[in-house]
């Protein structure tokens, strides 16, 4: 049995509950971003622009940016516990997705918020 160490949540429950309410948050996300493009034919860049860079949409998608970072080291968490058996091969590819979603986060930050 592998241990709990890198998993996101405190058991398998949390982690199954941050699963689902990071893929609804994602889900609401493009919902309104799809609502948006359709319900405004000609975008153009300017408008675009605007929409985004309001407070609400930019909590909205570092809020989105959160839940896909969750959602996506729990299922690699899941999957390289389950088929990657050498625990050194495990802990470097989790250690690189760990990387990865660090970089990503700050990178997003200084996108939506321009720091």
């Amino acid at each position: 049995m592998v241990a709990n160490v890198t998993s996101f949540g405190r058991s398998g429950v949390y982690d199954w509950l941050i699963q689902r309410v990071s893929a609804v948050v994602v889900g609401l996300y493009v919902f309104v971003l799809v609502g948006y493009l359709i319900t405004h034919p000609d975008l153009g860049y300017e408008q675009w622009y605007a929409f985004m860079t309001c407070g609400a949409m930019r909590i909205a998608s570092t809020l989105a940016l959160l839940a896909t970072l969750a959602h996506a080291w729990i299922g690699l968490w899941v999957i390289t516990t389950d088929y990657l058996n050498n625990a050194l091969v495990r802990v470097a590819f989790q250690s690189a997705c760990g990387v990865a979603a660090a970089i990503y986060l700050v990178w997003g930050i200084q996108i939506l918020w321009g720091l």
